[in-house]
């Protein structure tokens, strides 16, 4: 279920850079990450705004971070995912507006998600959650901010990271999920103990 292969990854990411990475494969990534939640989704899907910054290429993070400011300049003190499938019902028409390759997040996301990495060709990562200190030591500039009027863990952060990870890939850009073969998994396992309970039963 769960591949072995590491792969380094660079933003800008094109087709030939994910095309050869599996659901359970894990990535490291540097380059630029974009973080983008469920405002941010809603206002590019729902009321057609463009982003401020082209996505075409990077990778975006469902995160919302705790961030300083000292000198003029921002600082993130801790980054850490939220619930990725909270933005399901837009991440469709996010990818196909934006072409972002790559999305961090947290948890499993669905099908019409899987179905747009494999239209247009991304992956989607999981990234353990409870590390936001420790992800901060992966930022090496916050590069901007926009849409701050969201509030800040709404806003588009800009942030460039040297080996953030582990990623671990959960669709790839073929549509494979990982949560589907999980979840075969688990109910194959529950149908086998149901089974043998009933057998018990029935021999008592």
């Amino acid at each position: 279920m769960f591949g072995l292969k590491v792969h380094k990854l660079r933003t800008p990411i094109n087709d030939e850079d994910i095309a050869n990475i599996a659901i359970g494969d894990v990535l490291f990534l540097d380059g630029v990450v974009v973080t983008a939640r469920d405002l941010v989704h809603r206002l590019v899907v729902k009321e057609g705004r463009n982003c401020p910054i082209d996505l075409n290429g990077l990778a975006i993070f469902h995160a919302g971070p705790i961030v300083k400011r000292h000198d003029n300049k921002w600082f993130i003190v801790s980054i850490g995912p939220t619930t990725s499938y909270r933005m399901e019902p837009y991440e469709y028409e996010f990818i196909e507006r934006t072409r972002v390759k790559l999305i961090i997040g947290k948890g499993f996301m669905g099908d019409r998600t899987a179905k747009a990495c494999r239209d247009f060709k991304a992956i989607v990562t999981l990234y353990p959650g409870g590390c936001g200190a420790i992800t901060s030591f992966n930022i090496e500039e916050v590069l901007g901010v926009y849409w701050l009027e969201l509030g800040i863990p709404e806003a588009l952060w800009v942030l460039k990271v040297k080996e953030l990870g582990p990623l671990i890939v959960t669709i790839d850009s073929k549509g494979n999920n990982l949560r589907n073969q999980i979840m075969d998994t688990v109910n194959k396992q529950g149908r086998k103990i149901i089974k043998e309970i009933y057998s018990s039963i029935a021999n008592l």
